[in-house]
């Protein structure tokens, strides 16, 4: 479809091909009629979607491909702004059935759940608008990288890694819940529609959001134990809730001089309580451990937290404190799967510079954003199944586990002992010696090898 809606060039064939596999592998026509995607006349849902879903990869916008002379039966721009400014589409069951089906079907299955713990990850990013003026719930929102305030809007998203690929979940374009920060209010459409519920959903406090989503990817049934997020979201309320949801949570803790841990008795902020224990000594990555006690709807919850050190040099703290409320976990576990929250953070780089996050269409509607934002979304899925396909070799399914099980019929002893022969063969060839001296050679080479060596030929018996 793709292929007949933008001029075909040699050089993209391959992105085409690519596109229509992806669409036709997770039928995504059948998820679009789960989600609400209906359309009386005219192009289908789908070859709308696709059509959008394409510009990019050809490195193109909407603005050209209309300026363009084309045919009557082309798609025109109504068709596409009407499509993206529906309130009656679910973008958000769109997504979950979609990262559902990749998770559970194609990448879970690639790792080892004892090995490789599969995690949740929660964080924000800006949706800038800073040139714009009348978008619906625009909001004064301040940047955290840059330290400015700026006009758009916190994208909060839920994402999941196996520490190899990062699927995009869910998200939420959040406005400011104080109306003085807000330069335009939604307009009224019926409560009704999925359309109110995100205008809803957007002046809502993130924590709250953020529960939300979780609940929800816990619906769809996609597989996590672990919740990773900074120290934005690391308040005692937010964890305790977090646990009620049958998950564990590993964050970064931000030294805040209100909130308190108990620890021999004793109720200590962050910086108090890593000046009460103690710490291992010399250029140590991992500083202490310690197991202390928050406070959560009146009960005293265990939580384990590591003081690992700060590898920036001009920061003000040489220490950094990692909360986690699965106990079981050692310290460099802890360390190792908190590590994987990065991922998050090349997402938003990619999509922001390479996918036109908040710069394709400049739409002031709140549907519109919240559509473009999905599709960005799904793209990203695309280019994540296609990187783990080309460079995991279990991807190839099963003959991945063929392979192993190939290699597992030659076990050790048996590469050492056909080493030997190999080696055996090579003196009888090469050097002008009897078979009687080359056994004496062999014996007087077999008694001098360790014991552990000796047990593999069989040598001798294992010791009790």
């Amino acid at each position: 479809m793709s292929a007949l809606i933008v001029p075909q060039k040699r050089q993209y064939e391959h992105i085409s091909s690519r596109i229509d596999n992806f669409f036709r592998e997770f039928k995504i026509s059948q998820l679009l009629r789960q989600s609400n995607f209906q359309k009386a006349k005219g192009f289908s849902c789908r070859q709308v979607l696709e059509f959008v879903f394409t510009l990019v990869f050809y490195q193109k916008n909407l603005f050209r491909y209309l300026e363009n002379n084309f045919s009557a039966d082309e798609m025109k721009k109504d068709v596409i702004y009407r499509f993206l400014n529906s309130a009656s589409y679910n973008w958000r069951r769109l997504l979950f059935l979609l990262s559902s089906i990749v998770v559970n079907q194609n990448l879970a299955k690639l790792t080892s759940p004892d090995k490789h713990r599969q995690v949740f990850i929660i964080d924000d990013s800006i949706y800038s608008r800073a040139k714009s003026k009348s978008v619906e719930l625009l909001a004064r929102t301040y940047d955290h990288v840059s330290k400015v305030y700026t006009r758009g809007f916190r994208m909060l998203t839920l994402g999941w890694s196996d520490g190899n690929s990062f699927i995009p979940l869910a998200f939420s374009l959040l406005s400011s819940p104080d109306k003085k920060n807000r330069y335009c209010e939604a307009i009224e459409i019926d409560n009704r529609t999925n359309g109110a519920k995100r205008r809803n959903e957007s002046t809502q406090k993130a924590t709250d959001v953020m529960l939300t989503l979780l609940e929800e990817a816990k619906k769809y049934l996609i597989p996590g134990s672990v919740v990773l997020f900074d120290s934005w979201f690391a308040f005692p309320f937010i964890i305790g809730k977090i646990r009620d949801l049958s998950l564990h949570t590993i964050c970064m803790l931000k030294a805040m001089p209100n909130i308190y841990y108990t620890f021999e008795g004793k109720q200590l902020n962050l910086n108090q309580l890593y000046r009460a224990i103690k710490k291992r000594r010399g250029r140590a990555k991992i500083l202490a451990e310690v197991i202390v006690e928050i406070q959560y709807n009146g009960k005293q919850v265990p939580v384990k937290i590591v003081f690992v050190r700060n590898r920036n040099k001009n920061a003000k703290r040489k220490w950094l404190a990692l909360l986690s409320t699965d106990l079981e976990l050692t310290k460099d576990e802890i360390v190792r799967i908190y590590g994987k929250r990065w991922d998050i953070e090349v997402f938003f780089k990619v999509t922001k510079s390479f996918l036109a996050l908040a710069k394709e269409f400049q739409s002031r509607s709140y549907d519109a954003l919240v559509a473009h934002t999905s599709i960005i979304f799904m793209r990203y899925i695309m280019l994540e199944i296609e990187s783990r396909n080309e460079e995991d070799p279990r991807s190839i399914g099963n003959l991945f586990y063929a392979c192993c099980d190939e290699l597992d019929d030659i076990k050790f002893s048996a590469s050492l002992k056909l080493i030997f022969s190999i080696l055996r063969d090579c003196i009888e060839t090469l050097f002008v010696i009897s078979k009687e001296e080359i056994d004496a050679l062999f014996d007087l080479f077999l008694e001098r090898l360790p014991i552990s060596f000796k047990r593999l030929f069989g040598f001798l018996e294992c010791e009790s």
